[in-house]
């Protein structure tokens, strides 16, 4: 089996390649590049993968708000390419969407199932949703992996980090943290995430499924986690997401049950505390070998 990987150099993608083995053919966007559609069947006719799985997005939520195209663009106009692609061909694809196509149900406080009703709240969540649209419509043989709050030890490639990295820098330089404690969403480590989507994508899954790490907290909870596990002296401290005042609006909840995974045989991943702990051993290793 040959497995093409969008976006393989991101912080996903680059969990995801070894755990799918051999087959795996790692493309960035010198390869295929969703906001250049035409590159799509140039690249793919050449390799003719079995399968197709798209770890790549426009994943700037702030900035969607003023370049709304743009992220509509790669995450959705772009994959419809991509899935008539698949669908020309008989292939298999895998998309990995969010969970911020969750968020207009503001007095939410229940795991979103995969058959609830999405309602999102910014420009990218928005994108993303007309993204997970764009697949059902154009490829049949699919599956639209949800997830969360994503970090790995190979950072975000278009952001060049992720919450953890941006929090161990911003205290290591001193400075005080003031993180919001009215959002709150399931961190799911990247490694763990990979293992079991490599799974199912094995397996041939169809459909929507819901993949995080267990458990929920807010992102200020999150912070004070990482320090505590990571063994961090810092000043952190509560704001509201009113005060911070972010140009988009994120969900207030978006915590999703994976019970479809676990109706396929898997079980649930761990809980987001002991996922976060052994991240934080494996990126003092990998920082230690360079």
């Amino acid at each position: 089996m040959k497995y093409a990987v969008l976006g393989a150099f991101g912080q996903l993608g680059r969990d995801l390649c070894p755990v799918l083995g051999e087959g795996a053919i790692p493309l960035d966007r010198t390869k295929v590049d969703l906001g250049i559609p035409e590159t799509i069947p140039q690249c793919l006719d050449e390799i003719n993968p079995d399968v197709v799985v798209n770890c790549a997005a426009y994943n700037y939520v702030d900035k969607a708000e003023t370049e709304p195209s743009d992220a509509m663009m790669i995450n959705a106009w772009g994959l419809k390419k991509l899935s008539q692609w698949c669908k020309t061909k008989g292939k298999y694809l895998v998309h990995f969407s969010t969970d911020y196509v969750f968020g207009m149900d503001r007095l939410r406080k229940s795991p979103y199932r995969e058959n609830d009703l999405p309602g999102p709240v910014s420009n990218y969540g928005i994108s993303k949703l007309a993204g997970e649209f764009v697949v059902g419509a154009n490829c049949p043989n699919h599956l639209i992996i949800r997830t969360c709050g994503l970090y790995g030890v190979w950072g975000s490639g278009g952001k060049g980090g992720n919450f953890v990295e941006t929090m161990l820098r911003v205290a290591g330089q001193g400075k005080p943290l003031k993180v919001v404690s009215d959002q709150f969403c399931t961190p799911t480590y990247t490694k763990d995430l990979a293992l079991v989507s490599a799974f199912l994508i094995k397996k041939n899954a169809q459909g929507l499924i819901h993949l995080t790490n267990q458990g929920s907290c807010s992102w200020y909870e999150f912070a004070r986690a990482i320090f505590e596990l990571g063994q961090v002296e810092a000043s952190v401290s509560p704001i509201s997401s009113v005060e911070y005042n972010a140009p988009a609006l994120r969900p207030g909840y978006s915590v999703m049950e994976t019970w479809r995974a676990e109706e396929l045989g898997f079980s649930p991943l761990r809980s987001w505390r002991n996922a976060l702990s052994d991240y934080l051993v494996e990126r003092k290793i990998k920082n230690r070998n360079g």
